[in-house]
This record gives C-alpha cells, structure tokens and sequence, in this order.
C-alpha cells in the first residue's frame, strides 16, 4: 500500500472540497441552511491531513522494525522516528530531491527503499559513501585500508524464530560516535546468496569475504547483526534516488518502555 499517495489523494480530495466552499458554495447557500456532510466532512478533515502530510512528508515518519537485522542497537518491535529533512528535501510519493541539506555519513542509520522492490523499507547502517572503498573479511570490517576501531563487549543472546542465537558483542567506532554489533562465530562473512546486482562489477568476492568501491550517487549499508542480516552484501548499493531518511529516536516499545526516548546512533 502506497500511504503517501493515499494521504495526497486524501488532501487533494478534500482541500477542493474545502475551496469549493469557500468560494463557490456558501456564498450560495443560505445563513441559516448548515452545510451538507459531504461538504462539513471533508472540511473538517482537511487541515488534519494537511498538517499529517506536511510533518510526515519533509520533517519526520515512523517506522516500525520488523526484522532483527539491527540488533542491538534496534529491537523488533521499536518504534522509530525517521528525520526527513537530513538528507535533503524531497518531493512527496515521487521521493525527488529538490534541495540539497546533508548527505548520509558513515555510522548513520538509515531508512531507505529497497532496490530490488522500491515498495519495501528498509533500515541499515551506512559503512561506505560514494568512493569509499569498504572491505569485510574474516568479520572485520574495513573502509579506504584502515580497519574500523573494534572493541570486545562480551555475550550477547536473543531468540529468533523460536531458537536462541548466542553472539558476540563489539563496540565498532564508525563516524563520530561508537556503537555496537553482533557477530556469530563460526558463520562466514558473506553466505550464499549474493545476487547479480547494478555494479556488480565494482565488487570482488572470495572465501574470506569481499572488497567494493562504492559508485558515485550510491551507498553501502550492513545491519548490526552482521550474520543475521541481508544488506548489501548480498542485493548491492543503494541509490541515492532511493534514501527516505536518518533514523533518529527510539519513540515507543510495547514489550520494552525503558527504550522510550533513546536516541539511535
């Protein structure tokens, strides 16, 4: 379901019904005669989906995480906020930027549309930008030669699907501030599956994992749960075109309520 194009039509809809009023039909329409409901209807909607469709549009969206591909920086079950504006000034439902305000830096959680089906969300974290060149082999992380700061944590377990996965906990410095990943010993850096993805040909791929330059106008993201997480390891980069925003709060948790205002870095 495509709700930014619902909510436009919802807004286009009733603001003609709104102005067709205001000019139109009340200055026909007697002192004394109320409005008709599908006049009163629409225009008592009207500046409640117009102020929805602005906040949601160019300054703030939620999201809901529905997979464990973060963890433990984000929980299945949280309630995001995503900043709208970070990246850019976008047109609504045809995602255009039309003003330049910030570009996405390595460490930034980011929500952005999936290249193979653009009618999906998904959330990562941003490892390389355009010219970077991001390498991952033997669980450790890379970017331009230098390998990411990585500092043991200790354990860390949760349940996926019915069975419980015991992990590795690290603190990896990447961008201005740290944060922490999962990593399951014993499992490759890459599984099977990479796909024959655009620009393909500026990655090279091996038993101890991979290397990729990051093209002009695209981005590279892994999830936090390096070995629970399909990214662009497997589907490729993403476009710029397809960036929705900067993941910035953690605003609600039924299971979890501490979780309630956390700041996602």
């Amino acid at each position: 379901m495509n709700f930014p194009l619902i909510m436009l039509v919802l807004l286009l809809f009733t603001g003609a019904i709104w102005l067709l009023d205001r000019w139109v039909l009340a200055r026909r329409r007697p002192e004394a005669e109320p409005e008709p409901w599908w006049v009163e209807y629409p225009k008592s909607f009207f500046p409640v989906i117009l102020v929805v469709f602005v906040l949601r549009s160019f300054l703030f969206e939620p999201f809901k995480i529905p997979s464990g591909s973060m963890i433990p920086t984000l929980l299945v079950g949280d309630f995001i906020l995503v900043n709208k504006y970070t990246y850019g000034i976008r047109l609504p439902v045809i995602n255009r930027k039309v003003m330049d305000v910030g570009s996405p830096q390595r460490g930034d959680v980011m929500v952005f549309r999936y290249p193979d089906d653009p009618s999906l969300d998904y959330i990562k974290r941003v490892v390389g930008v355009p010219g970077d060149r991001v390498s991952y082999r033997d669980k450790r992380l890379a970017v331009n030669g230098q390998p990411v700061p990585l500092t043991p944590v200790g354990s860390y377990s949760y349940v996926d699907n019915l069975s419980f996965v015991n992990a590795e906990r690290f603190t990896e410095k990447l961008g201005e501030r740290p944060h922490d990943i999962l990593v399951q010993p014993g499992l490759p850096g890459v599984n099977v599956g990479v796909q024959a993805f655009p620009l393909r040909e500026n990655c090279e791929y091996n038993d101890g994992g991979f290397t990729c330059t990051v093209p002009a106008g695209h981005y590279f993201t892994m999830g936090d749960n390096r070995d629970a997480s399909a990214d662009s390891r497997y589907w490729g980069f993403v476009p710029e075109r397809n960036i929705v925003g900067k993941a910035v709060m953690i605003w609600w948790n039924f299971d979890a309520l501490s979780r309630i205002g956390t700041r996602i870095h």
